[in-house]
């Protein structure tokens, strides 16, 4: 089950369903996911569940508690209520009729709580991924506060009841320098001691190996690109993220007076319209894009979200790039932006505070500049694929 927002889950499920594959050929799996997830999963010729067509759609709730170039994640998690009590109800029926040696949840949170006050009880073992631990206030806001404080006393409580034993696994797409070494909040326990008790970790998950996109030249002819310097902006699985789009497109010109030789090109994702989004002429605009990460390895410099996925794909083909956290998005702001500052990876930037002139100065400083990221461990999906499987 690839839950979450976006496209950067399902990116990592199916890296790890190619190494379960390679490690066993004879593993069958079958898939539950929503738009857009479904999307590379059908290219990649998987088989999808077909409750798949009634699963309920995050991404509509995401969307929804966006405003401007900012989400809420705990506004989100308000919002989502009613598509995480219809995919419960979809995954019960499920599972009355099917069989499963192993069930594989990535963040599929309505799953877990439903699991841990027995709501739906589970013959097989079960697996989650995580990517982050624990949520954190954005504001000064005492109900977000409040909020924050009963979600994570929630997520432990459930680490506790489902993977204290053998029967389950907790797999954190990470390493443990990824959990902030602090507190879950007053009288929780400290996140990292928390996540060594309960969590395996993997280390990064990536569907490529970094090595076979080290020619940016190579990348740029095969993909259709020409000689010029290179500028990809992308906002990753979800509408969110227009404004930033277009801010960019704004920089253009005041880039192409700098750097005439320049190529500009917007990736939009696959909900939002390319019609809708407002350019100068000159740029580029393109929906969804398969294997994204190809056109980053062709990149001299790349725009993103604060999306975890992105970030650690440019952070391993050592690629520059600006990421711009989403406004109060409490995973962006602090858990991405932490592990990033970790490797030295990406120039942060504050949407807010960031304009067409700043930006194109951003991008003109930094265009085609080396690199000297710390290296990361990218054999994440071999690892998750021997843990699940010694665990089947």
């Amino acid at each position: 089950m690839s839950g979450s927002i976006g496209l950067g889950h399902v990116t990592r499920d199916l890296a790890i369903a190619q190494q379960l594959r390679k490690h066993n050929p004879e593993v069958e799996l079958l898939w539950l996911a929503a738009h857009p997830a479904t999307i590379p999963l059908k290219e990649s010729g998987e088989k999808l569940l077909a409750e798949a067509e009634v699963y309920g759609d995050v991404n509509v709730s995401a969307e929804k508690a966006a405003r401007g170039f900012g989400m809420n994640i705990l506004k989100y998690g308000r919002k989502v209520t009613r598509q995480f009590s219809r995919n419960v109800k979809v995954l019960k029926q499920i599972i009355r009729k099917e069989y499963f040696d192993l069930v594989i949840g990535d963040e599929t949170y309505e799953l877990t709580v439903a699991l841990a006050i027995k709501y739906i009880s589970l013959q097989a073992p079960f697996v989650m991924i995580y990517d982050f631990l624990g949520m954190d206030s954005v504001t000064w806001n005492p109900y977000e506060k409040l909020q924050v404080s009963v979600s994570n006393r929630i997520w432990t409580w459930m680490d506790r009841r489902l993977f204290s034993g053998q029967k389950n696994l907790a797999l954190f797409a990470g390493e443990l320098e990824d959990v902030p070494d602090k507190r879950l909040g007053f009288f929780m326990p400290n996140r990292r001691e928390h996540a060594k008790k309960y969590y395996k970790f993997t280390g990064h998950v990536l569907p490529f190996d970094p090595a076979d996109y080290n020619d940016k030249t190579r990348m740029k002819e095969k993909l259709g690109y020409g000689k010029e310097l290179l500028v990809l902006c992308s906002i990753g699985g979800t509408a969110v993220g227009k404004n930033l789009l277009e801010l960019c497109g704004r920089a253009y010109p005041i880039i192409k007076q700098k750097v005439p030789d320049l190529c500009m090109v917007l990736v939009c994702g696959p909900r939002l319209s390319v019609d809708s989004v407002q350019v100068p002429d000159g740029v580029e605009v393109k929906g969804y894009v398969p294997a994204l990460y190809e056109h980053f390895a062709a990149s001299d410099l790349v725009i993103v979200q604060g999306g975890g996925t992105a970030t650690l794909e440019l952070t391993a083909l050592r690629r520059p790039f600006l990421y711009f956290p989403l406004a109060n998005h409490c995973e962006q702001q602090i858990h991405v932006a932490e592990r990033l500052a970790g490797h030295k990876a990406g120039i942060k930037m504050v949407y807010s505070q960031t304009t067409p002139e700043i930006l194109a100065e951003k991008v003109i400083a930094n265009l085609g500049k080396n690199v000297d990221y710390l290296s990361i461990p990218m054999q994440g999906a071999q690892k998750a694929a021997q843990l699940i499987l010694d665990l089947l």
